[in-house]
């Protein structure tokens, strides 16, 4: 089976939180495509699992245990699981996340309920 898509394409902002879209979901991974308007933001919350997080487009504050590290366009962060992290963007941004096969989707869109 082949799967194809475009992190940088049907690009949709959400009004008042950041846009999620599932881009991959196979026996192997799960990623995630987070669009940020600037100020828009993750409240902090932690995952059972590894993820790893790269900033496509844009400047994200990533806050790691109440401490900021500003994320440019090609940053790659990874954390274990139970750290509580939280992303604020400093401009409009693109986010991926890649999830553990065994995390849920449904997890990183209650965060940007709350």
């Amino acid at each position: 089976m082949i799967q194809i898509d475009n992190l940088l394409e049907n690009i949709e902002y959400g009004d008042k939180k950041p846009a999620i879209k599932i881009i991959v979901d196979n026996d192997f991974t799960k990623e995630i495509r987070i669009v940020f308007r600037k100020g828009q933001e993750m409240k902090e919350h932690k995952t059972s699992f590894p993820i790893v997080v790269e900033i496509v487009r844009g400047l994200i504050n990533f806050g790691v245990e109440g401490k900021p590290h500003n994320l440019k366009e090609g940053s790659i962060i990874t954390l274990d699981p139970s750290i509580l992290h939280d992303l604020i963007a400093q401009e409009d941004s693109i986010v991926r996340l890649t999830l553990h096969k065994s995390d849920q989707v449904s997890r990183v869109m209650n965060v940007i309920k709350e």
